[in-house]
């Protein structure tokens, strides 16, 4: 038994294995099944039967068998290289029909978590709270992601289940034990994400209850409840339990008995037992970068997605929190306010230090008062004091189309900023603020949330530990937010004359302010000591230095009285109005054009041709109106060619187009504006997703001029920049009444929103072109929306809503007799079923498709037929049947021109090779697989065949080659923050590190604990 204990092996994560200090490689994924199967037995022989179920469930491979006799033969070798023909194993060894792996104790990582769950048990049932804490703490240190990672089959997944319990169990028994030793502020913000993504937990909502109820938040501890009430209802049907009901009921009565007391912490421990935190590792640890007793992280993540979201995710793409600057720039003439300077300046610790709690300063006043301008600089000259950053979002809370920013889209935003990939951010709100705030605990950081309109859109986006500074900047008072958050409100006036004299002259300079001082108070007074409106003014002055200041003072006095007045605080007064109709008034006629008819643009911001577009110019032609509108101040150029329009301004061009174009003039601006998003879209369409079928468009009108693309980087360059906008077009487009382009919009955008793993935005806009054509009865609308939506909830991993949505357009597509569509949606539900595991179902819809496919003549459908039928038999063992379905498919997609699919399957081709034991066709494969996916831009796939390549160089003996390949391969996985990054970073890590090794690991950076 000597030489067995020299074995250690993990299943708290990926399944791995270590003779001494080597790692092992264990082959296969279907030969890590057989181990995890026998390690999962304790030391208990495995009958043969158990084992082929747990391989293959109910549709086992007729050579099962003599397979399965192949993995253990090989997991031998594995184990007990040295041993020789005639010695009898002494490891895996053979027990009746079936097989025992012996393992000590101490050499299952799943063995030591037990072990320190019961002992924290007995610790906590002898008073000593504090050395149970430790011991859970140790347990879960056991864990380096979700249990099994990577071994499929049936075995696994329910093995998975009640590990999953397990460490939830003694997760919360840690928790518990951290409360009642009065970490109970410290507990939160890991409580927080934990009760989002596991709503229906009752001991989790218990204790987030009760740590934020000791830590004097009474108010959210009882939200807390609500939101668990409402998920029990909702979901199950049921009340909380009684234990829950009666904490609720205790803090309502503010129960003195639920504050902290001093916890029973130095209870002795178990005789002859040190603490973990002083002895040594159990003989049975892994090494440093094992995984059975490394304390180096806080415990492993939850398994569920959204439960676990933050550095220490260990299913998802590693990433480090980006320190973000969004500040936008400082007004260099800033003036005056010094009252209202010194006034919010008082929230802060005179010290210079941050703060010791949430400080949020809700800065009010009417439209044009200088509330962002005040804000900025104020954030500018405190930003020294928030070393975690800065983030900023304009939430376009009374922008005049309607399209507030929701608290959703702000913290994506955020999210982003903070260094979240994409496809890492949780679908729903909830655990997207637990995600956010987990991000900011312990983070002294600065957030200026500008142009809100309401509390309920800020509530959301507000820290929830100490040491952040919030600006919120409204023309609302929100009181909600004053009396429910604690902010300090500050309404902001007009200002003095002084500080209006100040800001002129801090513009005109002051002699020409001397020279003519009534004309100068007689701007101020007509200008009603608005910044805004002093800006324009001064503006013009600027642009006219010829300009007696007195022949200013009479153009606006003649104006006078030509705008609305500002009512209840909010609106527009007959001042302002007057400043933007002089103003408008002085531009030449093509210019004011154009911008009485941006006021039909929803978007957050809009290029030079798209505004041509809008206008029904060519974009030379639009160049010199774009530039006027910027010279009179009236249109912000923020970026070199794109526009954005300040929200007052925007009303005063929605006003003016209104009153001055015709409908059927608005009409078509409108309609040429989304004509050309589309159509833009479509010219991208081709360089995004070679050779597939194009989406049929309604034709391009005469005055159209779509913007075309030579490369696959510039296309998606130009996707991503316009994503806001594309996105405002769908959702304009389905509520002016076109359908057509509603559900268009988001087909052209399929390869595009794929690649950059934008699946919130592919989703709504999927849907919303699929509720606008159900509106419409547009049944062919109908059917590729629903197409649309299924590959966004495929992308989304939702493979069960995917799979309604295409049998729902397979009826469909059945009813209009669209044989081709009906195709399509067949091969798509093979690929659902494939990538759900339902393996069974994705034979049977890869044959149907297939079959229709030929029927049709549709070459590009029965490549990918072919592609996913031979991926499903790989996956089951079936090897012979899958090289015939791949090779099949590689002469019908290269006579397709499909090279995206065809650079799928030669990577499969690969892989099967590579499991054959057939190194050198292995690599053939592989590498025309890569020289395909570099040929039209598809990086991840690039990425997935890098991995597998350095798989094959290492079984071949070329350790070398292996590094450089999974060295690419980790660049490729960290530019997109993909979860596959942190399996290529594992076997770099197996291997000596190299200088380049290190440079790759700090660009990608590491989860932190």
């Amino acid at each position: 038994m000597d030489y067995v204990n020299t074995f250690r092996f993990a299943v708290l994560g990926p399944v791995r294995a270590w003779r001494g200090e080597r790692e092992l490689d264990l082959g296969s994924p279907q030969q890590r099944v057989v181990l995890a199967a026998l390690l999962l037995r304790r030391g208990r022989p495995l009958p043969l039967g158990e084992l082929i179920d747990a391989v293959w469930g109910e549709e086992p491979p007729a050579a099962a068998v003599s397979v399965l006799r192949t993995y253990v033969s090989r997991l031998r070798k594995v184990l007990e290289p040295d041993r020789g023909p005639a010695e009898q194993p002494r490891a895996l060894v053979s027990v009746g029909d079936g097989y025992l792996l012996r393992v000590p104790d101490d050499g299952l990582d799943l063995a030591v978590f037990q072990r320190r769950v019961a002992e924290a048990k007995e610790a906590r049932a002898a008073g000593d709270v504090s050395g149970a804490a430790d011991l859970l703490r140790a347990a879960l240190d056991c864990w380096r992601g979700a249990a099994l990672t990577g071994v499929p089959g049936p075995l696994a997944e329910t093995a998975r289940s009640w590990l999953d319990e397990e460490w939830l169990a003694a997760l919360e028994a840690r928790l518990d034990a951290d409360i009642e030793l009065g970490r109970h502020h410290d507990v939160i913000a890991e409580l927080l994400p934990l009760t989002a993504g596991h709503p229906l937990r009752e001991e989790l909502c218990r204790l987030l209850m009760l740590a934020l109820y000791r830590s004097g938040r009474q108010a959210e501890a009882l939200a807390a409840y609500r939101g668990a009430r409402a998920a029990l209802v909702a979901e199950l049907g049921v009340e909380p339990g009684l234990s829950l009901q009666a904490l609720h009921d205790r803090i309502l009565a503010a129960d003195p008995a639920l504050m902290p007391h001093p916890a029973r912490s130095t209870a002795p421990a178990v005789p002859g037992q040190a603490r973990p935190s002083e002895r040594a590792a159990p003989s049975g640890a892994a090494p440093e970068d094992g995984t059975i007793a490394d304390g180096a992280t806080a415990g492993r993540a939850a398994p569920d997605e959204a439960a676990r979201p933050g550095p220490a995710d260990p299913h998802g793409s590693p990433f480090q929190p980006a320190r973000p600057a969004q500040l936008p720039a400082d007004l260099p003439t800033f003036t005056g306010r010094d009252t209202e300077l010194g006034l919010i300046g008082d929230l802060l610790p005179r010290d210079g230090s941050p703060p010791s709690t949430v400080v949020i300063s809700a800065i009010g006043g009417m439209g044009g008062i200088g509330k962002s301008t005040l804000a900025v600089h104020w954030a500018h000259r405190v930003a020294d004091r928030f070393p975690g950053g800065q983030l900023y979002v304009n939430l376009r809370g009374f922008d005049p189309t309607g399209s507030a920013l929701t608290p959703d889209e702000a913290i994506r935003g955020f999210l982003d900023a903070l260094g979240v990939p994409p496809m890492r951010i949780p679908a729903g709100l909830d655990a997207q603020v637990a995600l956010y705030r987990s991000l900011l605990a312990r983070r002294k950081a600065l957030i200026l949330l500008d142009n809100a309109r309401d509390t309920e859109q800020v509530r959301p986006l507000l820290p929830g530990s100490p040491g952040c500074l919030v600006i919120v900047t409204s023309r609302n008072r929100l009181t909600g937010l004053v009396a429910g958050e604690g902010a300090h409100p500050l309404t902001l006036d007009q200002l003095s004359p002084a500080e209006a004299h100040d800001l002129l002259a801090r513009r005109l300079g002051g002699d020409r302010l001397a020279a003519e001082p009534r004309a100068a108070d007689e701007i101020i007074a007509r200008c009603a000591r608005l910044p805004l409106a002093l800006a324009i003014v001064a503006a013009h002055a600027c642009a006219h230095p010829a300009f007696p200041l007195s022949a200013i003072a009479d153009e606006v006095n003649e104006s006078h009285g030509s705008l609305d007045a500002f009512t209840g605080g909010d609106d527009i007064t007959t001042d302002v109005r007057a400043v933007f109709s002089w103003s408008y008034k002085a531009l030449s006629a093509p210019a004011a054009r154009l911008f009485r008819l941006l006021g039909l643009h929803a978007g957050p911001d809009i290029s030079a041709p798209a505004a041509a577009a809008l206008a029904g110019l060519a974009p030379r032609e639009a160049r010199r109106p774009l530039a006027e509108l910027t010279r009179a101040h009236l249109l912000t150029e923020h970026f070199p060619g794109r526009y954005t329009l300040h929200d007052l301004l925007r009303v005063y061009a929605a006003e003016r187009v209104r009153a001055e174009e015709t409908p059927q003039d608005r009409d078509l601006a409108l309609q040429r504006l989304l004509t050309w998003y589309l159509h833009t879209a479509d010219a991208a369409y081709p360089h995004i997703t070679p050779a597939r079928r194009r989406i049929p468009l309604e034709p391009q009108p005469d005055d159209c001029r779509p913007l075309e693309f030579t490369t696959h980087e510039r296309a998606l360059d130009w996707c991503e920049t316009e994503r806001p906008n594309l996105i405002v077009a769908v959702h304009q487009a389905a509520q002016t009444g076109r359908t057509g382009t509603a559900w268009r919009l988001p087909a052209v955008l399929w390869g595009f929103f794929y690649l950059r793993s934008h699946l919130h935005d592919w989703l709504d806009t999927a849907r919303t072109g699929l509720a606008a054509a159900r509106g419409a009865g547009d049944r062919e609308g109908e059917a590729q929306g629903l197409a649309d939506t299924a590959a966004a909830l495929r992308n989304a991993g939702r493979f069960d809503e995917a799979v309604e949505h295409l049998h729902q357009a397979l009826a469909l597509s059945r009813e209009l007799g669209d044989r081709g569509a009906r195709a399509s949606v067949i091969a798509n539900l093979g690929d659902a079923y494939l990538h759900a595991g339902r393996l069974r179902e994705a034979v049977e819809y890869a044959r149907r498709g297939l079959a229709l496919d030929r029927i049709a003549g549709n070459v590009w459908g029965e490549g990918i037929a072919l592609s996913n039928l031979g991926d499903a038999y790989q996956r089951m063992g079936r090897y012979d049947e899958a090289l015939d379905c791949l090779q099949r498919a590689l002469v019908v997609l290269r006579a397709g021109g499909n090279r995206w699919v065809e650079g799928v399957t030669l990577d499969i081709l690969g892989t099967i090779h590579h499991r054959l034991g057939r190194h050198g066709e292995s690599v053939g494969h592989y590498r025309r697989a890569l020289a395909t996916h570099r040929d039209i831009g598809n990086r991840w796939g690039e990425g997935h065949t890098l991995g597998h390549l350095g798989d094959v160089h290492l079984d071949g003996g070329e350790p070398e080659a292996a590094r450089a390949s999974w060295r690419h391969a980790l660049e490729i996985f960290a530019e997109f923050g993909h979860p596959d990054a942190e399996q290529v970073r594992e076997r770099l890590d197996r291997l000596p590190d190299g200088p380049a090794d290190a440079r790759v690991r700090e660009a990608a950076p590491r989860r932190t604990a």
